[in-house]
This record gives C-alpha cells, structure tokens and sequence, in this order.
C-alpha cells in the first residue's frame, strides 16, 4: 500500500513558478515510479511527468519540457515538481500517482492539489 499527499499548488501569476511536493509513504521505494498528472475543468486527465524511485529516470509530456522538473527527496520519500514559466493552459489540479516499474500502471493516487496560473 502506497500513500500520497500532494502539496504546494496556489494562485500564480502568468510567467511565475510554483513546487509541488508529494509525501510517500510506502513499505517499499523498490521498483516505484511516481507521476505527476494534472486535470483542467472539462478536461481528461493529462500525464504530466514521472521519475522512477531506484534510478530517477524521468520523463517530461512535450507540453512541459524545458519548463517543468521532477525530483525526488530520498532522505524526505518525497517527489517535487518544479514549474517555471507557467501559463494559464496550466492550470488545473495536480495528482500524483505511484505504481509498479514492472508495467508503468499508476494504481495509488494522491487526492491533489489546485494549481491557478492568472493571465
């Protein structure tokens, strides 16, 4: 059983940057991959970014490349997301999910956090 609570999201101004943050807790950091995934209102949800826990190999959706950074805090079990240069298309709420390395499926979900990018 994995647990996830995201923090950190906000109201922004257009062109500022804000950090998420999500706490792990799990029996084992062995094999997990975390994701980011966001949802904008009438809006499916979108993946985002991921980094596996063992290598920290990450992976960027082409619509935040060169903006958005994923890292992971192993001494805190903690995955950020680093967004610069954000733009109102970025606003909706933010997930992350956890899952298995062994087939990329995201089964534990945090309950997200609001991120509001003003023009």
């Amino acid at each position: 059983q994995v647990q996830l609570v995201e923090s950190g999201g906000g109201l922004v101004q257009a062109g500022g940057s804000l950090r998420l943050s999500c706490a792990a807790s799990t029996p084992s950091f062995r094999n997990i991959v975390v994701g980011w995934f966001r949802q904008a209102p009438g809006k499916g949800r979108e993946f985002v970014s991921r980094i596996t826990w063992n290598i920290g190999d990450t992976y960027y959706a082409d619509s935040v490349k060169g903006r958005f950074a994923i890292s992971r805090d192993n001494a805190k079990n903690t995955v950020y997301l680093q967004m610069n240069s954000l733009k109102p298309d970025d606003t909706a709420v933010y997930y992350c999910a956890a899952g298995s390395t062994n087939n990329y499926i995201y089964v534990y979900w945090g309950q997200g956090t609001q991120v509001t990018v003003s023009s």
